[in-house]
């Protein structure tokens, strides 16, 4: 038998395989980003869902000089929201998703 024939063989037998896989969205793998303390303060005081809420509850404070950050893990829908959340700060601009 040819490589050729294999080849097309498996790929027949993988079509229905492939086809389900693509089909499953990528999870979401969570992201560490800093955001400065005014901005978290902001949105501790903002009305938020449970899962924003729970976000920032595990934040770390990190000190800088006289202020501070807030380090945050989440996936980046969350941080989406974080960012839309902040728009009054922005002077009202519209964010790009």
């Amino acid at each position: 038998m040819s490589r050729g024939a294999i080849r097309t063989a498996v790929a027949d037998l993988l079509s229905d395989h492939t086809a389900t896989q693509k089909e499953v969205p990528a999870p979401e793998l969570p992201v560490t980003l800093d955001m400065p303390g005014k901005v978290a303060d902001f949105l501790r005081i903002a009305d938020q869902n449970s899962t924003e809420r729970a976000t920032l509850a595990q934040g770390v404070t990190v000190r800088r000089g006289q202020g501070h950050t807030l380090r945050v893990t989440a996936v980046p829908s969350v941080h989406r929201q974080f960012l839309a959340r902040c728009q009054p700060l922005d002077g009202g601009h519209v964010l790009l998703p």
